[in-house]
């Protein structure tokens, strides 16, 4: 007989709870190896509180972990709705078959040799999903393969081959590496991070970002959705919910791929190639998403948007007692898009009412190291109502004259300001616990480096303006006007048709000259005599680039010559150009 909690399941409502709020989970390749990722996987179900029963499903064994093990889905004497599989890649597909034909509502294929092995595991995969389209439901649903599982903290259910379960707590993490997974679970277990679902996707054959974007976006118990993304998958989908959850929810994403290494790392890792950086930079903004460079960043933004108002402006003024942490902050803020706020005449001078006289009078507000709680309370209350101040960033250093937890306590009067978020960086070890735990209790972020807690402060400015662009609608065409989307398409459809994947620049413009979007006049010439021409109707000065649809990066080849205010110079940069695209490339890339 399985094992059952007392707990009862709610009733699921979305199409996706049968991941997360299951009634009972079959696990197909349980064992008992205690090195098998099946008996990982019984354990852990077997140890939460669900509410549902666990199946396991072995013909090798009468039973595992103390629970009845059956030799396939269809003996197990009650209806399933989850299985997760843990059994060969090769043997996927006929598992698969057999749970669409028991009227399984959703699998968990913890497998991997799928398409990161290459053509025979993509073969394999198609395979899966075609099975997955057949039996009772037509539609039963997969997350991975090549994955670690799924835990949703908030219903008891752990089912990965995971060591511990996620505390319970409002950050939606999905994340392509199963690795990354286990190591962020054992950081938020020492952090205190809790989160309302934990998801690892793998290679995304069937639910992929929409499906969970969506899933997440409608769920009260998650707050933000931060995302380790290896690959895009199906970019439309992708951008449309990122769109849409993005206005009510931070999405936050860390995305390797940005050196060529990178990505072609990431493509071996998951079997699917990354993306061009620049455009998804683009794209990400478009849509909402804020993206990180740093695993420490996708989480410390989440929290600060959890506990803290998004900024009105890019405009921080930073407190401090130390002018060097002060500096290191700056840099970090205009790194990261923000900007110091100019402090009023009224606000300096009510300053130095009270401040030492050699105090910085400017943003940074440097109170000089002898700074005690009395000192910081009065400054911070001056400097957040300043009207150029869209943030504020304490910084303490420890000195053997400030009580870090005194003015911690100061602080905390300030956490909640409409409109205006409050960061801190304590500085120190062991000294400054006690005041960390003031700050974070209360609702104030704390970083232990000023330039960290800078830049966060810069990308919260940055998903404030990311979600100011959704608002924006771009103009709309007028009747009759011809610039639309079918000449839009017919343009890129005759650059595939001849086996291309790049616009060339002329091509790029006339792209967004049909959505009325400026560019310079741009026009090509195939002799020196043409480009003089052009030049004369365009007007100097001009510059002059290399047209290729093989070549991209012009400057590489000497592709491009600026500033030309004359006929002689139009002459001499095409002669140029030519000569060292012929020497660099061959003569042929010049004339393509």
């Amino acid at each position: 007989m399985a094992e059952t909690s007392s707990i009862s399941v709610p009733e699921r409502r979305a199409p996706l709870d049968v991941f997360f709020r299951p009634h009972n989970v079959a696990v197909i390749g349980a064992t008992e190896d205690p090195a098998g990722v099946g008996r990982s996987l019984v354990s852990n179900l077997k140890q939460t509180s669900f509410g549902g029963a666990v199946y396991p499903v072995n013909p090798k064994h009468p039973t595992v972990l103390g629970l009845p093990c059956y030799p396939s889905i269809h003996e197990i004497p009650a209806q399933i709705d989850l299985a997760v599989i843990a059994t060969p890649a090769r043997t996927v597909p006929g598992v698969i078959r057999e749970c669409a034909q028991a009227g399984v509502e959703g699998a968990i294929i913890i497998s991997a040799g799928f398409k990161e092995i290459g053509e025979r595991g993509a073969a394999l995969e198609r395979e899966v999903l075609a099975e997955a389209r057949t039996g009772k439901t037509r539609n039963l649903r997969i997350v991975g393969p090549n994955c670690l599982g799924i835990m949703s903290p908030h219903y008891g259910l752990n089912a990965t081959f995971a060591s511990s379960m996620a505390r319970p707590g409002h950050l939606g993490f999905i994340s392509q590496s199963g690795a990354l997974c286990t190591a962020i679970l054992d950081w938020s277990q020492r952090e205190m991070v809790g989160f309302s679902a934990f998801v690892s996707v793998g290679s995304m054959l069937d639910v992929g970002w929409a499906d969970l974007i969506q899933y997440l976006g409608d769920d009260p118990k998650t707050h933000s959705i931060v995302i380790y993304m290896e690959s895009v998958g199906d970019a439309r989908a992708f951008l449309s919910a990122a769109r849409e959850v993005a206005l009510s929810k931070p999405i936050i994403v860390i995305k390797p791929g940005r050196t060529a290494a990178a990505a072609k790392a990431a493509a071996s890792h998951t079997g699917a190639l990354t993306g061009q950086d620049e455009v998804l930079d683009a794209a990400f903004r478009r849509c909402g998403v804020v993206r990180v460079n740093t695993i420490a960043e996708l989480f410390y933004l989440s929290e600060a948007l959890d506990k803290q108002p998004r900024p009105k402006g890019p405009r921080l003024t930073i407190v401090t007692n130390a002018g060097g942490p002060a500096v290191l902050a700056t840099d970090a803020l205009l790194g990261a898009g923000g900007q110091l706020g100019e402090l009023a005449p009224g606000t300096i001078e009510q300053l130095s009412a009270f401040l030492p006289r050699h105090w910085s009078h400017q943003n940074p507000i440097d109170m000089i190291g002898d700074a005690n709680a009395e000192r910081y309370a009065k400054t911070v209350d001056v400097a957040v109502k300043d009207p150029a101040t869209d943030g504020l960033l304490v910084i303490l250093a420890p000195t053997g004259l400030a009580d870090p937890a005194a003015i911690a306590e100061e602080l905390t009067r300030y956490a909640k300001v409409p409109g205006k978020p409050i960061i801190a960086s304590w500085m120190g070890g062991r000294d400054i616990a006690k005041a960390e735990a003031i700050l974070n209790q209360a609702g104030i972020p704390a970083y232990g480096y000023p330039d960290a807690a800078a830049r966060i402060f810069g990308l919260m400015w940055s998903y404030s303006a990311n979600l100011k662009a959704l608002y924006e609608t771009p103009e709309a065409f007028e009747p009759g006007e011809t610039a639309s989307r079918a000449k839009a398409a017919e343009l890129i459809d005759s650059v595939r048709a001849r086996g291309r994947t790049l616009l060339t620049e002329a091509e790029s413009k006339r792209l967004l000259a049909i959505y009325r979007i400026p560019t310079v006049a741009t026009e090509i010439a195939t002799t020196a005599d043409q480009a003089v021409d052009a030049a004369g109707r365009i007007g100097y000065p001009v510059v002059l680039k290399l047209h290729s649809e093989t070549i991209t990066h012009k400057t590489d080849v000497g592709g491009v010559q600026l500033n030309l205010l004359s006929e002689a110079a139009v002459r001499a940069a095409y002669q140029s150009i030519q000569e060292s695209v012929t020497r660099a490339a061959g003569a042929e890339h010049f004339w393509e």
